[in-house]
């Protein structure tokens, strides 16, 4: 189960999905479900995680992703506590959630299932 405020899920992004799954496959036995073409899950690895299909070049390629059964007040939170919201809150296959820079510049997200 979920908690609140807890790092929750890793993100990262692949040029290649097969070959990501191949890879951590192979190496470190990681278990992988599909969400599309675009998209795949991990397990296995002590915390849960994905990869995202991207075509551009992959920099700062994780994106830690936070829990929260409440989106709206955590955006609020974080905008007043001088974070900036740089994707406000979404819905994707599985549940919905908002990207955020701290005031050093990381991007985190936060999520809800």
């Amino acid at each position: 189960m979920s908690t609140n405020n807890h790092i929750d899920y890793i993100e990262f992004k692949a040029n290649d999905i097969e070959a990501v799954k191949t890879f951590y496959t192979a190496c470190f036995n990681w278990v992988f479900t599909d969400y599309g073409p675009d998209y795949t899950s991990f397990s296995g690895s002590g915390v849960f995680g994905g990869f995202e299909k991207s075509d551009q070049p992959v920099e700062n390629g994780a994106l830690i992703v936070l829990y929260h059964e409440d989106l709206e007040v955590m955006q609020e939170k974080v905008a007043q506590a001088g974070g900036e919201v740089t994707v406000p809150v979404f819905s994707f296959p599985g549940g919905r959630r908002f990207h955020f820079k701290d005031p050093s510049g990381n991007e985190l997200a936060v999520w809800s299932g």
